[in-house]
């Protein structure tokens, strides 16, 4: 059984962000920059200058800054949904007497072509390997799950390669 959560972090504008939780993301909690950052509450920042610039890509322009005020506050954030994950599995578990096998925690980063997603995950993963509760984090990319060109080609679609029906959707769950 998969249990899936949804929660969005997007901008709202260019001073505020905003957090959409539940399955019909109408929960929407917004935060100004300001406040967003200071929900890192003290988490440390272990990435060096050098280590960033090999996590950006070619184009972004991501600053130390950028990362303890954005991606610290959500790896806290995730973190604090992984531990009480981890809880709910080993409760149900008690509760029956059995030992329940492991689920993978799935974070799934989505946006337009070179939104910066790649550049996002591999931040994302640096700084979610530094907490204690899980210090396996892999990145997945879609690019493996692609229809072929050829196939894509023979169904009209090359021209949509990287929208949904380009994939094969039953090899990404």
């Amino acid at each position: 059984m998969l249990n899936v959560q949804l929660v969005a972090l997007s901008a709202h504008s260019s001073q505020d962000l905003c957090v959409a939780m539940g399955n019909n993301s109408n929960k929407h909690l917004i935060f100004s920059k300001a406040e967003w950052a200071a929900l890192r509450n003290a988490t440390p920042l272990s990435l060096s200058e050098d280590e960033l610039q090999e996590l950006a890509g070619r184009v972004e322009q991501i600053t130390l800054e950028g990362v303890r005020d954005i991606y610290l506050p959500l790896s806290r954030f995730l973190n604090l949904r992984v531990e009480a994950t981890l809880q709910i599995q080993a409760a149900t578990a008690n509760f029956f007497n059995r030992d329940t096998k492991k689920r993978p925690f799935l974070i799934g980063v989505a946006g337009s072509v070179s939104a910066g997603k790649s550049t996002t995950a591999r931040i994302l993963q640096a700084v979610l390997s530094e907490w204690p509760q899980h210090p396996k984090v892999d990145l997945i990319t879609t690019d493996g799950f692609l229809q072929p060109n050829r196939e894509l080609e023979d169904k009209g679609l090359l021209g949509r390669k990287g929208f949904p029906e380009s994939y094969r959707r039953g090899a990404l769950v």
